[in-house]
């Protein structure tokens, strides 16, 4: 393996591939796995009967829309935040609720994709053109350091999808953490957490029949080599996943068939590996009340209220700062 100067990376995808590739044990970042393929591939997950997570959030908001539309609400108005919001979908059953209560807001929409905005906008300006959008391009926290100047009114800062569960725990508390900071005593962190539940249901949502979820952990290989000349031979790698129903924690990997070389051109690094070496690309963590509670109070924050699916497969928690 060659040692590349810090100069020779072109972007930070490069630099955390090379670090991945050179760190034992093997792993890649799962945030490069949504370029524009890896985005439609995600689509087609969201949509498959085994992925439970999304229809059960959709069912919570729908179910509760006009409670928690109560709990955003305030005299004074206020500023709906949302971090990664993409197509908008579920947010829309909040938006119209508060369109309903004439409620004084604005929504602004967090995404480092400024098509995804652009998109989103459109289709609200379409289906809900009350609402007064301001769109927000960038990553999380710069965008939160900006917006913790939003402090004239009540903010409500949304989470949906269970973003979270791709951190570890001291990873979740940093991130929320930095939420609480741009926090006021009025404002309200409103996010969703899968729980735990049976084993099985959890392995099957991220290893479907079908094979939508190994196109999408396979991703990464493909932009490797697209992006930065790399020869991974796809089918070389087999797609697993594992859920430990003590921590919670799901884990996905790239596991090698065989005994291989694989070489990145750009990164001028030739990476060998051993029969069923793994490279690790995904966490998905699950929760419980007491692991949410213990994240609130390590990061300043306290649990006000939660929202259940029916069959207590996921939660929305609203949270305050303490």
């Amino acid at each position: 393996m060659k040692n590349p100067p810090q100069t020779m990376f072109e972007s930070a995808f490069a630099e955390d591939t090379y670090k991945g590739l050179t760190s034992y044990p093997k792993y890649l970042l799962s945030k490069y796995i949504y370029d524009k393929k890896g985005d439609k591939l995600f689509q087609k997950i969201m949509d498959m009967p085994e992925y439970y997570l999304t229809s059960s959030e959709f069912d919570i908001l729908k179910l509760n829309a006009e409670a928690i539309a109560k709990y955003f609400c305030s005299d004074s108005g206020l500023d709906l935040i949302e971090l990664g919001a993409g197509d908008g979908k579920k947010t829309k059953i909040i938006l119209k609720e508060l369109v309903e209560m004439n409620a004084e807001f604005d929504y602004l929409p967090v995404d480092i994709s400024q098509h995804v905005l652009d998109e989103l906008e459109a289709s609200l300006s379409e289906e809900i053109p009350e609402v007064n959008v301001k769109l927000q391009q960038g990553t999380y926290f710069k965008t939160l350091e900006k917006l913790s100047e939003y402090n004239t009114r009540k903010k409500v800062i949304i989470v949906l999808g269970s973003n979270i569960g791709n951190l570890n725990h001291k990873e979740a508390v940093d991130f929320l953490a930095n939420i609480a900071q741009a926090m006021s005593e009025e404002d309200m962190l409103f996010m969703g957490f899968d729980q735990k539940k049976h084993p099985q249901r959890v392995l099957d949502a991220y290893n479907d029949p079908t094979g939508i979820t190994k196109d999408f952990n396979k991703n990464l290989m493909v932009r490797i080599n697209s992006e930065l000349k790399g020869d991974f031979n796809i089918d070389n790698f087999l797609h697993w996943e594992t859920y430990d129903p003590e921590t919670g924690t799901a884990k996905s990997f790239l596991v090698s068939k065989k005994q291989q070389k694989v070489t990145i051109k750009n990164l001028e690094l030739e990476v060998n590996f051993d029969a069923w070496e793994s490279i690790h690309t995904e966490i998905s963590q699950k929760y419980d009340d007491s692991i949410v509670n213990w994240l609130a109070d390590e990061a300043g924050l306290t649990v006000e209220k939660s929202f259940s699916d029916k069959e207590n497969c996921y939660k929305n928690y609203i949270f305050r700062r303490k």
